[in-house]
C-alpha cells in the first residue's frame, strides 16, 4: 500500500520560502503522479500544484510564478518536493501530498480531489509576520 508523509513546514515571514517534501513508501511512486493540496481553516481543500508521472505540471494561479513542483529524487529516494517562495499570509494552510494513477498529457483545469486515492498526513505552513 502506497503511504506518503509530509514535512518541511514550519513558520515563515511574508516573503520567506520553505520547501516541502513528500515521500513515498514504494519504488512504484515514480510511476504515479503527485499532488499537492492545501486546506486553510474553514475553507474547502485546493489543488496547489501537480506533477505527473511523465513530468507534465499544473500549479493553481496563485501560486504560478512562486511555487515549483519536483520530481528530481523519485528514481533515489521516492521524493517529490514543492518549493514555495515569496510566502504570502493566504498560503497559510495544511498541505497534503497525494497519489493519482491518472498520468495526463496536460492539466486542462483545476485537480480532482476524486483522482488522488493515497494521502499523506498534512504539513502545518504558517505565514505570519
Amino acid at each position: 500500500q502506497l503511504q506518503l508523509v509530509e514535512t518541511g513546514g514550519g513558520l515563515v515571514q511574508p516573503g520567506g520560502s520553505l520547501r516541502l517534501s513528500c515521500r513515498a513508501s514504494v519504488y512504484s511512486v515514480k510511476y504515479y503522479s503527485i499532488g499537492w493540496f492545501r486546506q486553510a481553516p474553514g475553507k474547502e481543500r485546493e489543488g496547489v500544484s501537480c506533477i505527473s508521472s511523465r513530468g507534465v505540471t499544473y500549479y493553481a494561479d496563485s501560486v504560478k510564478g512562486r511555487f515549483t513542483i519536483s520530481r528530481d529524487n523519485i528514481e533515489t529516494d521516492n521524493t517529490v518536493t514543492l518549493q514555495m517562495n515569496s510566502l504570502e499570509p493566504e498560503d497559510t494552510a495544511v498541505y497534503y501530498c497525494a497519489a493519482s494513477q491518472w498520468s495526463p498529457d496536460n492539466y486542462s483545469g483545476d485537480l480532482n480531489i476524486a483522482d488522488f486515492g493515497s494521502w499523506g498526513q498534512g504539513t502545518q505552513v504558517t505565514v505570519s509576520s
